[in-house]
């Protein structure tokens, strides 16, 4: 069964309208099931781009069928997320998940179905991601990384049930065991930082959570060599963006997964992607034009 994708849109028409004409070119378009939350107003400036989204979303056609579910009040990306996906894998065993600024290959949903289907009854893995970062060293076409993701990516039920929504806890767990350096991938970059600024309230990010919550499993994550998806949102428009289109990406037509993989961290990977968060701390032409702020972004939310 092709998995249902559940798209959080927000007060974006031009970004959602790029979102939703790039999953249309996608071969298995026709048979998912597209269920869309639209989180409602902040304030009043809000109101008119709201209205906007749904009136356009409302027109969707090209999927097997599109379900809009919109929400009166403002629950913010955090709680819209967990709340949605919730909802979805309370009905289905699996979800694929994008926001309003991801934009996909054409290849995106096969190589998403392909992978649920392969690993869905592996314990070890608890998501399948469609992004990977723009390193410098060639890595596998596929492979394993500890923990979880957040552009664009999907999981099962049984995947979903290990979420611990208390930042407190997860850090504590952190701490007890002596993890947090692994948890920053030896130090290069601020993940433990980001959960504490989430018990502190100063942001209110899922994706943290959702990455140390797999990681306290010791749950795998499946990553593309090259990826399968492009983060517009770096702009003005973003609540949580920032100028940094020196990092956006092309989409690929890469090399499908035809066959499983051997289920264990990939080291190198790691590494890799290691050296990438090391060179963006250390480069201040990169600190100049956001390199730091395109991955904070990702775990602000």
């Amino acid at each position: 069964m092709v998995a249902p994708i559940a798209l959080f849109v927000y007060n974006r028409p031009d970004h959602t309208r790029k979102t939703i004409e790039a999953l249309i070119g996608n071969e298995l378009a026709p048979q998912s099931r597209l269920i869309v939350f639209s989180d409602g107003p902040r304030d009043n400036k809000d109101v008119l781009l709201v209205e906007q989204v749904r009136d356009y979303i409302s027109t969707i056609r090209g999927f097997e069928s599109v379900s809009i579910i919109p929400s009166k009040s403002n629950k913010g990306l955090a709680n819209s997320i967990i709340s949605g996906v919730t909802s979805v894998l309370s009905e289905y065993d699996k979800v694929i998940v994008l926001e309003d600024d991801l934009v996909t290959s054409p290849q995106f949903l096969r190589y998403m179905n392909n992978s649920l289907d392969f690993y869905e009854n592996d314990e070890a893995v608890i998501s399948i991601h469609g992004y990977i970062y723009p390193v410098k060293d060639r890595l596998p076409d596929y492979f394993f990384v500890k923990g979880a993701d957040c552009w664009g990516w999907a999981t099962w039920s049984r995947g979903w049930k290990i979420f611990e929504p208390d930042g407190k806890k997860l850090l504590d767990e952190l701490e007890r065991r002596h993890l947090l350096k692994e948890f920053d991938f030896g130090g290069t970059y601020p993940y433990s930082k980001m959960l504490r600024r989430q018990i502190d309230g100063k942001n209110s990010s899922w994706a943290i959570r959702w990455y140390a919550s797999a990681f306290l499993h010791e749950k795998l994550t499946l990553y593309p060599g090259m990826s399968y998806v492009q983060n517009i949102g770096h702009d003005a428009s973003g609540t949580h963006s920032r100028v940094t289109n020196h990092f956006e990406i092309d989409k690929l037509n890469v090399k499908l997964p035809s066959v499983r993989i051997s289920i264990k961290e990939d080291i190198h990977a790691r590494q890799v992607i290691s050296a990438y968060f090391h060179s963006i701390a250390r480069n201040p032409i990169e600190k100049l034009i956001g390199a730091q702020l395109f991955l904070w972004r990702k775990y602000w939310r």
